[in-house]
């Protein structure tokens, strides 16, 4: 919330304006004095705290805009403090000294058994509650739905719904007329406040404004002739086939050969993502699966996928703009992660069927 202001000082040679700012900190020490500094509490502490007194735990919201009395006020109905007038001249003395300060909107954490200068200091210095959460490289928006629905967030359907609505005005660098935000979110670790939990849209925002600070200073410097939408979707489908991250440029180079040449990506994670489905290495896809026409299917379209298909990570994101040189335009995945390269079909037919082999051994 906002603070009251110290009145900025107008020296005169009677120094009228120091002596009422001295009179109001010696009346406020004074009436300080009369309550008892070490009895704060209502004002009193008490004497002895009990195990289970000392390990309860209130959740208490500061509303954003609150006002220094009112907050006082909602904090003795919660049973936190026992004193408004305490509060008042905790606020009173902390905005003489810290006029640029104030109290923070936020959750907090609160224990009866703290003292009143405690709870006032916890909320003017801002210890809201937080927490952590981790979205891994590759992830797309529908396995993030499922994480934060499966952390207690929202729901899944709350975040594909939000995903859809792209926020233009506040990111202008987002690509025009684009359906979704997927692999514009970027993945990370985040600590955020948990009143930020239950808002998809403050989540979504969050990690815009990280790709922002951390993928898009990459993407100008380079000055690509690709367009961001092209430079992220593409590095979206790197993430994808690369598990072994030294094969990253590599495999950005294979890409990049084969849209040279005007050759489609064959690349079944695009199959997977427009189908809504996840190969394993006991359940390949099928030739129905891969015959299935679909705006991502690059088995059937030349080209990029209309958006994204994941989230990209900084090591993808640089290997795209700095792929490796390379001759070979296939490459089939082996079952530990990594893959075998080769320059012809035959090769590359040759080589699909001996790891079958070995996989059926």
């Amino acid at each position: 919330m906002t603070s009251r202001k110290k009145p900025k000082h107008r020296p005169t040679s009677n120094h009228k304006k120091t002596n009422v700012t001295l009179f109001t900190v010696s009346a406020v020490v004074g009436v300080l004095s009369l309550f008892g500094w070490a009895s704060w509490r209502g004002l009193t502490a008490p004497v002895a705290k009990s195990e289970q007194q000392e390990s309860k735990q209130i959740q208490f919201t500061v509303k954003p805009g609150v006002a220094g009395n009112q907050l006082g006020l909602e904090l003795t109905q919660a049973g936190l403090i026992k004193s408004v007038n305490g509060w008042k001249i905790w606020t009173k003395v902390k905005q003489l000294n810290d006029s640029g300060g104030g109290f923070k909107a936020g959750t907090y954490e609160i224990s009866p058994t703290e003292s009143l200068p405690e709870i006032a200091s916890k909320i003017w210095d801002g210890e809201i509650i937080q927490t952590n959460f981790t979205i891994p490289e590759g992830w797309s928006t529908r396995q993030m739905a499922k994480y934060f629905e499966s952390q207690g967030y929202f729901s899944a359907e709350e975040f594909n719904n939000a995903v859809t609505n792209i926020p233009q005005d506040k990111y202008p660098w987002l690509p025009q007329d684009i359906p979704i935000l997927e692999g514009f979110l970027y993945p990370d670790t985040y600590r955020i406040s948990s009143d930020m939990t239950s808002n998809p849209q403050a989540i979504i925002n969050t990690m815009l404004t990280r790709f922002e600070q951390v993928a898009l200073p990459v993407y100008e410097a380079a000055k690509p002739e690709m367009s961001l939408l092209d430079w992220v979707t593409l590095s979206s489908i790197v993430e994808k086939e690369a598990v072994i991250g030294d094969e990253r440029p590599l495999i950005a180079g294979v890409f990049t050969a084969r849209l040279e040449q005007g050759m489609r990506l064959e690349s079944d994670p695009t199959v997977e993502y427009g189908l809504g489905i996840r190969q394993t290495a006991d359940q390949p896809l099928t030739y129905a699966q891969v015959g299935t026409p679909s705006p991502y299917n690059t088995y059937m379209n030349t080209g990029l996928t209309p958006t994204p298909i994941a989230a990209p990570g900084i090591a993808s994101l640089k290997a795209t703009l700095n792929p490796e040189s390379t001759d070979y335009l296939f490459f089939v995945a082996r079952y530990d992660g990594t893959h075998v390269f080769s320059r012809t079909l035959s090769e590359h037919e040759a080589a699909t069927r001996e790891i079958r082999r070995q996989r059926n051994q």
